[in-house]
C-alpha cells in the first residue's frame, strides 16, 4: 500500500490532507504519485502526515512507493492510474456508471442504458475539462479508458 491508496481508503483528499497536516498540497501530490519518496522526506513531514492520519511514523514510512516504474523521459509513474485521483463526484458517479455498463455489454448481454451512461459520462469529462477541473490529459485519459475512443476520433 502506498500513501494514495492509504488516504483513499480513509475518504481523505489529498486537499484535505494537506490542510490537516500543514504539508504543501504540491507536496503531499507528489509523495502521493510517487515523484517524491517518503524515504527522503523529512522526519517533521513524516510526523506531520503521521499526525493528521492518527498513526505512527513507523507505518507512514512503512508506505511504499518504490514499486512504481516511472518513464524515464518525463519523470512520470508508467501506470496512468494517478489520472482517476481526486475527480469531482459527478464524475466518479458517471465513471462507476459507464464501468458497470461495459461489464454487461463485455459479458455478450445488452444493457439498455449503455448509451445513456456512455453519452452522460462524455458530457461530464468534457463539463469538467472545461471549468478546468480535470487537465486535458485527465480528459482523453478518462474518454480511451471508459469511452474507448481514440484521439483522432
Amino acid at each position: 500500500m502506498n500513501l494514495q491508496e492509504y488516504i483513499d481508503s480513509q475518504n481523505i483528499t489529498k486537499y484535505h490532507l494537506s490542510q490537516i497536516s500543514g504539508i504543501p498540497k504540491t507536496t503531499v501530490i507528489d509523495i502521493c504519485s510517487g515523484k517524491s519518496s517518503l524515504q527522503k522526506c523529512s522526519a517533521r513531514t513524516v510526523q506531520q502526515l503521521a499526525k493528521a492520519l492518527n498513526c505512527t511514523m513507523e507505518y507512514i514510512m512503512s508506505l511504499d512507493t518504490t514499486d512504481t516504474e516511472y518513464d524515464k523521459e518525463t519523470g512520470l509513474p508508467k501506470s496512468k492510474k494517478y489520472l482517476e485521483c481526486d475527480l469531482p463526484p459527478y464524475l466518479q458517479k458517471s465513471l462507476e456508471n459507464m464501468k458497470q455498463s461495459w461489464k454487461i455489454e463485455d459479458s455478450g448481454k445488452r444493457d439498455l442504458h449503455w448509451d445513456l451512461y456512455w453519452g452522460e459520462l462524455n458530457a461530464d469529462i468534457n463539463s469538467a475539462e472545461i471549468d478546468q477541473t480535470i487537465s486535458t490529459e485527465q480528459a482523453w485519459y478518462l474518454r480511451e479508458k471508459y469511452l474507448r475512443m481514440k484521439r483522432d476520433d
